[in-house]
């Protein structure tokens, strides 16, 4: 927590100076904001970097929303590596809209099997390489409705146990998935990187190839008003299903810092997830701002089981600080509670959802 400390405090001394911008005319079309990178959460402990995050629009329209793009290298605690690139970019008029991640990584991890019976005395820990490769390509058909294909690629290699633990897994293997789908978006949020109203609605169903061919159907809605163009209020509710067999890391999960806070990623894994997360922000002082979180989730086998499952809970605050005030880019600092004595800290760019 300490080392945490003092680097959020030379974080906080960097993000001041302003961003790095080439103008056209008197109308800003790039903006580059290099900063030093740094967080945590219980899957990496503190992790130091570096990350470069672009805006830009090169559109001439007046409809037309920011494109954006990040890059960022991280080395964690943990002796984890993470090498990740995403992006949101628009064509002219939005006629198309692509959105991407192209993720590396090498990773020791914790694997507790399937289910949220799962006791933490079957924990293993594992090493493991990973390359994922997720792409959409969609066009409008109507007001800020899209539709179009994804791809995707994920893979796990050298993967082997780190402890001297008799108990192993017999999924816990290496092993590739290629998945290619098809989606429909309705997307009105009035910033992607930072939304205060709007609506974003994602239908997606992706027939993966792997060991086995499954399904997964995805219902992502969200949700965002602001009143007083101070506070916030966002809520999400996403439906994760899969239809067959799917390799151990394409598993629904909770946790991690961008969903279901509270719960180390990947503790409690199934086949099916079902949650309501919800975040009301609201500033404080000067760059500053508050957010009041939680939620609740279901990880179940099939849909028999939705009903009698059990609950999983979580809840907690955030801290807020903002490091680029024209896009409102944030710092955000979560404490979140869960259900079976499961808590989370984390420290990361951009809210949670």
């Amino acid at each position: 927590m300490l080392k945490s400390c003092l680097l959020f405090s030379v974080l906080i001394l960097f993000a001041i100076h302003p961003a790095i911008a080439e103008d056209t005319g008197n109308i800003k079309t790039v903006k580059v904001l290099p900063l030093p990178a740094f967080g945590y959460s219980p899957e990496t402990s503190t992790y130091i970097g570096a990350v470069s995050l672009f805006t830009f629009n090169f559109n001439k329209d007046s409809i037309s929303r920011q494109s954006n793009a990040k890059i960022e290298f991280n080395y964690t605690w943990r002796k984890q590596v993470i090498l990740d690139c995403g992006w949101n970019l628009f064509s002219e008029n939005e006629a198309w809209f692509s959105k991407g991640q192209i993720v590396y990584s090498r990773f020791p991890d914790l694997y507790y099997g399937i289910g949220t019976a799962t006791a933490d005395a079957g924990r293993v820990t594992y090493n493991s390489n990973r390359f994922m490769f997720d792409v959409s390509i969609l066009k409008q058909i109507r007001f800020k409705i899209f539709t179009g294909i994804n791809l995707k690629y994920t893979a796990y290699w050298k993967v082997r146990p780190l402890n001297s633990d008799t108990l192993y897994y017999t999924e816990l293997r290496s092993c590739q998935s290629y998945g290619i789908g098809y989606a429909v978006l309705k997307d009105s949020r009035n910033n992607i990187l930072t939304p205060l109203k709007g609506m974003y609605t994602n239908i997606a169903a992706t027939c993966n190839f792997s060991e086995h061919r499954y399904l997964k159907l995805t219902l992502d809605l969200r949700s965002y008003k602001t009143w007083n163009d101070k506070y916030t209020m966002a809520a999400r509710i996403i439906n994760d299903f899969t239809l067959g067999d799917p390799p151990f890391f394409d598993y629904s999960v909770l946790g991690g810092d961008k969903f279901v806070r509270g719960y180390y990623f990947g503790r409690y894994r199934d086949k099916n997830l079902s949650s309501l997360q919800t975040e009301f922000r609201l500033p404080l002082f000067r760059r500053f701002g508050l957010a009041v979180f939680g939620g609740v989730s279901r990880l179940y086998p099939d849909l028999q089981r939705l009903i009698v499952s059990s609950s999983m809970f979580n809840g907690g605050l955030g801290l807020r600080f903002v490091v680029d005030k024209t896009d409102k880019t944030s710092l955000r600092i979560d404490y979140a509670l869960g259900s079976k004595n499961n808590n989370g800290f984390y420290v990361s760019f951009g809210e949670s959802f």
